[in-house]
């Protein structure tokens, strides 16, 4: 077995990273507030995946193995934060909305190293105060451990467009849609539903960061038209991909 990477210190920085480029597993024994100033962020665990585009963070918990994927041209910003400071109380990685204070505090809080000043300390005072009004977002991908449910996962993962009921894809894995749906909420916490438009969304989000126009994405992730597909991802993440491409 590999050895996990361990870091104890979770720095405080910003780079870039190229489109496709990676962060392989490693762990912090502190906590880390991971940010995607520019380009699509993925966190994946071996519980699954959490996605983040520039409206959004993630919060990596203390002792998370954890890896980083960059989609587009990736402006990674990172704070960490010492594991007796957990502000949000989360023991799980979980993805926050960041509003126009809280990302202005994190990009001015990744730009200069620290140096114990006091304006320093009130500046970290302020974006944890911003942290904790930060509303939770169900951006979550959970890796299925059933075996016939990772069969079914994986048929949907290498074509998001597949829109087979879940009897129909029960039936090519051997399983009725009662056993599948049950699992679905047993072992991923979300309906057969709920898990296929987060996957939609998902590759919708790292399309977008490739620059793939918005018609050709909601084709490709299983969207009935752009305008169904556009309505979906504004009432996710409160602005239309065309607007979400622009300021990527």
């Amino acid at each position: 077995m590999t050895e996990i990477r361990h870091e104890p210190v979770a720095p405080t920085r910003t780079q870039w990273l190229a489109p496709g480029a990676a962060i392989d597993a490693h762990r912090h024994d502190d906590h880390q507030i991971v940010y995607a100033g520019r380009g699509v962020l993925a966190v994946t665990t071996g519980a699954g995946s959490w996605i983040a585009p520039g409206t959004r963070a993630i919060w990596v918990p203390a002792g998370t193995v954890h890896a980083h994927q960059a989609h587009g041209e990736l402006e990674l910003r990172t704070v960490g934060l010492p594991a007796r400071d957990n502000p949000l109380g989360l023991e799980q990685p979980t993805v926050l909305e960041v509003g126009p204070l809280l990302r202005e505090l994190i990009i001015a809080y990744t730009q200069t190293p620290d140096d114990g000043s006091p304006e320093r300390a009130r500046l970290r005072a302020v974006l944890l105060d911003q942290l904790k009004a930060s509303p939770q977002q169900p951006l979550h991908l959970p890796t299925p451990t059933a075996p016939l449910l990772r069969a079914v996962c994986e048929i949907l993962r290498e074509n998001p467009a597949d829109d087979r009921t879940l009897a129909a894809l029960g039936r090519q894995v051997g399983a009725s849609d009662r056993t599948l749906s049950r699992l679905f909420k047993s072992d991923l916490g979300m309906t057969f539903p709920q898990w296929r438009t987060q996957l939609r969304l998902y590759r919708a989000l790292v399309l977008l960061a490739e620059d793939t126009p918005v018609t050709a994405v909601a084709h490709r992730c299983g969207w009935s038209s752009a305008s169904a597909f556009i309505d979906v991802f504004r009432r996710t993440f409160g602005h239309t991909p065309g607007a979400h491409q622009r300021h990527a």
